[in-house]
């Protein structure tokens, strides 16, 4: 994991370590990347790299996270719709995916690194990475879900557990879809569109 000696750097030293990173895992993903070229590119020596971090996994899960969160930021709040009907909640839905999946193609190397990272081997490290960042998103699923239920954009029938784990589920495959096919930019929306009204069948009111 990331130590927290690397919080106390000077934010300069933080950004230059983390932009070799991205630049190194972007360009080769996690399993061709060399740790040795990122410690090069940082102007650090390996013993600080280890100091900062427990090996190429923490890194390369950190430096995700790290990229991730910037775009989140970037993009404000995940809307969480709690008036209007069901065909305002999932064009609202879909509105947001459209706005993320243009961010992340237009950087290339954050596409890239998400790309790395979908496809990257799970090892435990990287699983536990994925798991934390998945659980980051649940309390915003879980007021969706719930906004939606109002409305009558969700069912109500089934756990709320379950209705997250489907939705988790297809939105994961979505993502892994959509970051790995070329496509024209006008086709994003209508492509989202498409896909949001799979995931709305899955959890609509029956």
């Amino acid at each position: 994991m990331v130590r927290p000696r690397f919080a106390k750097l000077p934010p300069d030293q933080q950004r230059s370590i983390l932009q070799a990173a991205l630049t190194e895992f972007a360009a080769k993903g996690f399993h061709d990347a060399s740790l040795n070229r990122v410690i090069e590119q940082a102007g650090i020596s390996k013993g600080s790299m280890y100091y900062y971090f427990d090996g190429k996994e923490d890194l390369y899960a950190h430096v995700t996270q790290h990229e991730l969160q910037r775009l989140f930021d970037g993009l404000g709040p995940l809307p969480v719709p709690d008036d209007g009907d069901a065909d305002q909640f999932w064009t609202t839905m879909a509105d947001y995916y459209v706005r993320l999946m243009t961010a992340i193609t237009a950087a290339p190397q954050l596409a890239d690194l998400v790309r790395g990272w979908l496809a990257a081997p799970m090892n435990p490290t990287l699983q536990q990475a994925q798991q934390e960042l998945g659980q980051s998103v649940v309390p915003w699923l879980e007021r969706a879900l719930a906004a939606g239920q109002r409305i009558g954009a969700v069912r109500s029938d089934l756990p709320s557990g379950l209705l997250i784990a489907v939705v988790v589920g297809m939105g994961q495959a979505m993502d892994t879809w959509l970051v790995t096919q070329p496509r024209e930019h006008d086709d994003l929306p209508r492509t989202v569109g498409t896909l949001m009204d799979m995931m709305r069948g899955a959890v609509q009111p029956p």
